[in-house]
């Protein structure tokens, strides 16, 4: 293993930040701390983003859907090279976990900030995990050696181990592509609906099969690991409380552990992650059933989003870590540090938690956090900052910290209350709700478990308004002539607002666009959410029934299902792959 240390000059380092948003910026805060430059990339739609504003350079990625921009692994190469990057960072999501981009920004010559691409390749390979987690022994559920072939064999092992079973994308992570059956009739469409979102989110479809444990909690391990052999456990945290597989609150340590699972976790993610020769920061993530069985789950070869949590009840700022390591330094910590507190991060996302948390997108025309003892916040917006579709929900995360479980608790009712978001639909009001449920308040017991919200949680919340603010153009290109030569330029939309065009003689007129009013129709299917139509799951002219699943929309990486209002025969109105607006009409059902 290369355990050089890079002892290039700070003055010259520079990191490149292959992501956007508040992951974004809480990296640029960790290097201008540890006192490099950033080099931010964004898409059109983020002309105008936080992180754009705060890095010590920005560059174009010219587009604004993901492949185009913070996926197009060359673009992001080529500004790198044109920027003189000597590091990039993945962040979390996007590429973070593909290891042909950490291969070739090591081929660029570049430092790669993130585990050896091979480590990526056999942890990112959930088979090939769970092959590690049994020879180490950590504690497993039953589950295939290999991907499954096709639906077949997933209705053949659900018959053969029971209900429920978890379909997960054997490449990824972060809840995409993992889909848990509770009933044989849904067994085969939830593993294509498991392919499909684990080729859009990973560009591989391979999944496999284990048991689903009953009402597991969601306990994880900070791991940080050197080149030098070194494999510390930072402690637990608690990821329990989620919506479709994705994390809403998060805590460390994980509280209502005994002695003897927190030191089986802890000894399960060390000996995982030395088997594996890994570096970096990592998180090794377990299911933790009502009955006490413990299973290990996955890597997440990446930074997590709910690190903060960690970070404020140790004291280590894994970001700055993840850099020295990367340099070759050794850890600044050789052995499991001794909590500090209590943490909650709760994440701020751009959803209506009354509308089945459907994403929301818009301007931000009012953002006031809070402030005061024990709060942190780690943000990507501001006031006025636009919410695009075609990113994540995440807008920021409220960390709260507190002596005890019980002070932290009640800083965030007082912090939940103190914030102020306005323009975009966000999950404050369900946030305050948790707080208040005695299934999360319990002074000596948790009940809460990862579909928790599905089943336990009454939600009594309202819709909230729908908010008609027009989402930000971005940016408009043109094309400019220096000194002999055709350069493409762009500006902000919202700059030229009002301006008309000049249209070269001969060019075709732009022409304004027609706002088409139509009247509520008791016939029409509308879009929830604005996002692509994925798929229809009928055919055109087809008899449908009330309640059928017709069609697939994606928005802000989430997958939505469309039902039938009625019964009735379907017309489409809407192609597959097209971008449809909220509210815009899919189908007929006559």
């Amino acid at each position: 293993m290369n355990t050089t240390v890079h002892s290039i000059n700070k003055n010259t380092k520079k990191v490149l930040i292959a992501n956007r948003g508040e992951i974004a910026v809480r990296i640029i805060r960790a290097c201008r701390d540890y006192g490099i430059r950033t080099i931010a990339v964004y898409a059109d739609t983020d002309v105008n983003a936080l992180h754009v504003q705060l890095a010590d350079e920005a560059y174009s990625l010219a587009g604004n859907s993901p492949a185009e921009t913070y996926l197009n692994i060359p673009r992001l190469l080529d500004i790198a090279k044109q920027a003189q990057a000597t590091m990039v960072h993945p962040g979390y999501g996007f590429l973070s976990e593909r290891a042909e981009f950490a291969r070739a920004v090591i081929e660029a010559g570049l430092i790669w900030i993130g585990p050896e691409p091979d480590t990526i390749d056999e942890l990112g390979n959930k088979v090939k995990a769970r092959q590690i987690a049994q020879k180490v022994g950590a504690p497993l559920v039953m589950g295939t050696t290999e991907p499954v072939k096709n639906a077949q064999e997933v209705i053949t092992f659900a018959e053969k181990h029971g209900l429920p079973i978890a379909i997960k994308a054997a490449f990824g992570g972060g809840g995409r592509g993992l889909k848990v059956a509770w009933r044989h009739d849904e067994v085969e469409e939830l593993y294509h609906s498991a392919v499909r979102e684990a080729t859009a989110a990973f560009g591989r479809g391979e999944c496999f099969i284990e048991q689903f444990l009953d009402k597991p909690r969601h306990i994880e391990a900070q791991i940080i690991a050197d080149k030098h052999g070194n494999v510390v456990v930072l402690g637990t945290r608690d990821c329990s409380l989620q919506r479709r597989n994705q994390k809403l609150i998060e805590e460390a340590p994980a509280p209502f552990l005994t002695q003897q699972q927190r030191e089986r976790i802890h000894q399960s993610a060390k000996a995982i992650c030395a088997e594996a020769n890994y570096v970096g920061a990592g998180t090794v993530e377990f299911l933790l059933s009502v009955d006490g069985t413990l299973s290990f789950l996955e890597v997440n070869t990446r930074l997590q989003v709910e690190h903060p949590v960690t970070e404020e009840t140790t004291g280590i700022d894994l970001v700055i870590e993840q850099l020295r390591i990367a340099e070759g330094y050794p850890l600044i910590i050789q052995e499991i540090p001794i909590s500090r507190g209590h943490s909650f991060e709760f994440r701020i996302n751009a959803e209506d938690a009354g509308k089945g948390f459907l994403p929301a997108s818009g301007a931000l025309t009012e953002f006031t956090p809070p402030s005061g003892p024990g709060i942190r916040l780690d943000s990507g917006v501001i006031n006025g900052s636009v919410i695009p579709t075609t990113f994540d929900s995440l807008m920021a995360k409220l960390i709260v910290t507190g002596a005890t479980r019980a002070q932290a608790l009640a800083r965030a009712r007082r912090a939940l209350r103190e914030f102020k978001i306005s323009g975009v639909a966000s999950v404050l009001p369900f946030h305050q709700a948790v707080i208040e449920h005695p299934d999360f308040l319990s002074e000596d017991t948790f009940n809460v478990h990862t579909r928790w919200i599905e089943t336990e949680f009454a939600n009594q919340l309202a819709a909230l308004p729908r908010q008609d603010l027009a989402e930000s153009k971005g940016i408009i290109r043109t094309f400019i002539e220096i000194d002999g030569r055709r350069h493409e330029m762009g500006l902000p939309a919202d700059l030229l607002a009002g301006v008309t065009p000049l249209v070269p003689v001969g060019e075709p007129q732009p022409s304004s666009p027609v706002v088409q009013q139509i009247p509520e129709d008791p016939h029409q299917v509308k879009a929830p959410i604005s996002g692509i139509l994925h798929a229809w799951l009928v055919q055109e002219g087809e008899q449908v029934s009330e309640g059928d699943v017709i069609a697939i929309m994606e928005a802000m990486k989430m997958e939505v299902q469309i039902n039938a209002h009625r019964s009735g025969k379907i017309t489409f109105r809407a192609q597959e792959g097209d971008y449809q607006d909220a509210e815009s009409i899919l189908a007929n059902i006559e």
